[in-house]
């Protein structure tokens, strides 16, 4: 069946940027085409929830285009500081933009991006592949996140391919795939880096205004365009890290050529969530200095923004960047506290109340040590119910005394929507993602190809989300 007419809104910009911010390539030609996962809910958002498995498979594992869309798909062009180290061989050395499309509802410009198409003019001696375990861990992260209100790019398709891949961080040979991300823009702060460091102040501006006129067409008439853009890209980027931070979650690999202009997080490798309180845990483990641990999340990306900033200098004068940057801070606090009161159901009160609420949140996780998980603090004290909470099995870590100040706190504010406690996702354990149990669903996968694991969990997943009823893009 073609794409629904009434909900397939195809509208490709990325080729009108010209050769010097993208290259047309080709997927590889996988020897199997086997659909592991399609995302039904995100696919009916952009009109292609009709389309059958065979269909789906040619589209998204054979990349045949979409209707008057894409024809070639294209790799786009960027450098970065990777561990604040610039590296100016890089780009989409395994994967490319292959449609663009609005979503229903919203009216967002959206990327179908593959990962592990195959090898482009950036693969840099690589296989351009993608393994199936790190598919298979996208697709959890993804949903996981979505359903705690992280801004993030949605997992639309996972497709085994049959290659075997040779790794040297995982037992080989393994399991390939193709994935394709739903993303709200995959341009990167290193897409901006790369013009930059060829001096290309035309680039830039023309970068600038492809930015505005498809992301942010409300500041299409500011007076100093690279400024405004500069501070709409950092109060994204501080939402999106004191999401982060609300969901425990911790990216790894916070380099500028992993973060876009539209404060989405996406692309994950080593990411994990938290089992407990820690500002100094590390996803990578190669990150032995850890620059990107949890705690020192907000610093990278502010470091990022900085890099960003810099790149505008070609275009516009220091000041107003300077001004642009200065306003993270406060941006980064007060979307924290946001996030925090969503994430424990309350409505807000007053800014000093709020603040000192989630403050004492934050002791208390920290009061409660290993014994208590970070997922299950939020899942207890949701919507502010407290009688669930002290009957329930981490009831005498909440009666102890380092919890007395935020329960005094706590005490003086309303339950935001009550009415999703009735969900009967609040009368059992909350869903959560830590290693352990990755694993475990990935050696079913690998060990008998046995998928039961993986889609009862997305299944979870989704309960929590639709209980949850946070909102993601805010």
């Amino acid at each position: 069946m073609p794409p629904d007419p009434a909900a397939y809104r195809p509208e490709p910009h990325l080729q009108e940027l010209g050769a010097e911010f993208a290259d047309p390539v080709q997927a590889a030609d996988f020897p199997q085409v086997l659909l592991r996962f399609r995302n039904r809910r995100a696919a009916q958002s952009v009109g292609l929830d009709a389309l059958t498995d065979e269909e789906w498979a040619d589209h998204f594992g054979r990349f045949r285009p979409l209707p008057d869309n894409l024809q070639t798909p294209l790799s786009q062009r960027y450098h970065g500081h990777q561990f604040r180290v610039y590296n100016p061989d890089l780009g989409d050395g395994r994967g490319f933009t292959f449609a663009q499309l609005r979503e229903a509802g919203t009216g967002r410009l959206l990327d179908l991006g593959a990962k592990g198409s195959g090898q482009t003019p950036w693969s840099r001696g690589g296989d351009g592949r993608l393994t199936l375990k790190g598919g298979v861990r996208e697709v959890l992260a993804t949903a996981m996140l979505e359903a705690l209100g992280v801004p993030t790019s949605r997992s639309f398709s996972l497709i085994e391919t049959g290659e075997a891949l040779m790794r040297g961080d995982e037992p080989s040979p393994t399991r390939s795939s193709v994935l394709v991300r739903l993303s709200h823009s995959h341009i990167r702060f290193g897409s901006f880096q790369r013009h930059a460091f060829y001096d290309a102040a035309d680039r830039i501006g023309a970068l600038i205004d492809h930015v505005i006129g498809l992301y942010y067409p409300e500041l299409s008439e500011a007076p100093d365009r690279a400024a405004a853009l500069m501070a709409a890209v950092t109060a994204r980027s501080a939402r999106l890290v004191a999401r982060w931070m609300a969901a425990g979650f911790v990216h790894g690999v916070l380099n500028t050529d992993n973060m876009n202009i539209t404060g989405e997080s996406f692309d994950y490798g080593p990411y994990r969530f938290l089992p407990h309180n820690d500002p100094n845990f590390v996803a990578a483990y190669f990150d032995h200095a850890g620059l990107y641990s949890f705690g020192r999340q907000p610093e990278a990306v502010f470091w990022n923004l900085q890099q960003l900033a810099a790149c505008f200098t070609l275009v516009t004068g220091q000041d107003p960047l300077i001004e642009a940057l200065n306003t993270f801070s406060g941006h980064y606090r007060r979307e924290l506290t946001a996030a925090m009161l969503e994430r424990l159901g309350l409505a807000a009160r007053s800014p000093e109340e709020d603040a000192a609420l989630v403050n004492a949140a934050f002791r208390a996780i920290a009061e409660g040590g290993e014994p208590l998980r970070w997922e299950p603090f939020f899942f207890d004290w949701f919507c502010k119910d407290e009688d669930r909470a002290l009957a329930g099995p981490r009831g005498e870590i909440y009666r102890a005394d380092g919890y007395a100040e935020f329960r005094r706190l706590l005490a003086a504010y309303q339950p935001d929507r009550p009415e999703r406690l009735a969900d009967p996702y609040f009368g059992a354990e909350p869903e959560e993602l830590l290693y352990d149990e990755i694993e475990r669903i990935w050696a079913d996968i690998a060990g008998r190809d046995d998928w039961g694991a993986f889609h009862a969990k997305l299944e979870r997943i989704e309960g929590a989300r639709a209980a949850y009823g946070l909102d993601a893009m805010g």
